[in-house]
């Protein structure tokens, strides 16, 4: 596909990357029609390999003669650098932005068949964090996620970002409504692991080999932690040991921790 210039910011051509800094018009935008935007080559290529079908490309001109491997099917829209930013609202410092359709997302009760540890969000509305969780998620061994209805959106590009891309190879499910959905993924044969700061929880290290073996942890936004109805249904309550009177952490670097912790010992 030959690249397309660009010379201005209201070309009609290039609607999808307009002002990817406002959250609320993007959240009004993307998921409505079926659509993300992913930044970097690096996380691109990722998307591509992941089955994601792309829609368009928008970079740097003085990048256009530099990218290899996209789809010969999807356009190509170069423009310098101060029309980049007129129209995304942002330096495009990596100079390369794609638009992507979006795929369908498996049911809970098809996402837990296919898991032995998981994740379980409640109210993770921070993108960055919920970005850095799943690169987490995918470096350590966890093999799905269960988002909240009021989770932000993985596919967000600042979440996309921050994951490097890992959202991609991390299958997740959002809820239609909670906490019932606990009832069923404790019913697939999951215990559910509680993270709370809470002077009755489980040291970490502590838990059984029982409690490992099926783990489901489940972990709130960074603040409030889990709501109550949250820790009422959980099998256990779980804390990270800690020093100097540090009663808790990020949410990301907490989960980062336990997945280490839980799956540690696998092989497979």
């Amino acid at each position: 596909m030959p690249t397309i210039a660009i010379t201005s910011p209201d070309d009609p051509h290039i609607g999808d990357y307009r002002a990817l800094t406002d959250l609320e018009l993007r959240t009004r935008w993307e998921p409505p029609n079926g659509l993300f935007i992913a930044e970097g080559e690096l996380v691109i290529q990722r998307a591509l390999r992941a089955g994601y079908a792309m829609r368009s490309a928008l970079v740097d001109e003085k990048r256009a003669d530099q990218l290899t491997g996209l789809p010969a099917d999807a356009p190509v829209y170069a423009a310098t650098q101060a029309v980049l930013e007129s129209i995304t609202g942002f330096h495009v410092h990596r100079g390369v932005l794609a638009s992507f359709h979006r795929r369908p997302l498996p049911t809970l009760d098809d996402l837990l068949a296919g898991a032995r540890t998981l994740a379980v969000l409640e109210g993770l509305n921070t993108h960055t964090n919920l970005g850095a969780l799943f690169r987490s998620a995918a470096a350590l061994g966890i093999d799905a996620i269960v988002l909240s209805p009021n989770c932000a959106d993985p596919l967000y590009r600042r979440a996309v970002r921050v994951s490097m891309g890992e959202v991609f190879a991390i299958p997740y499910a959002k809820t239609d409504t909670w906490p019932e959905p606990l009832v069923t993924v404790r019913d697939a044969g999951f215990t559910l692991l509680a993270m709370t700061p809470a002077t009755d929880a489980v040291a970490l290290r502590d838990l059984t080999p029982a409690q490992r073996e099926r783990p489901a942890l489940l972990l709130g936004a960074e603040g409030p932690g889990l709501t109550p109805a949250a820790l009422r249904a959980s099998d256990v309550r779980v804390a990270i040991p800690m020093h100097n009177n540090v009663d808790s952490l990020n949410v990301a670097t907490a989960a980062a921790i336990t997945f280490y912790e839980l799956t540690r010992d696998r092989t497979g």
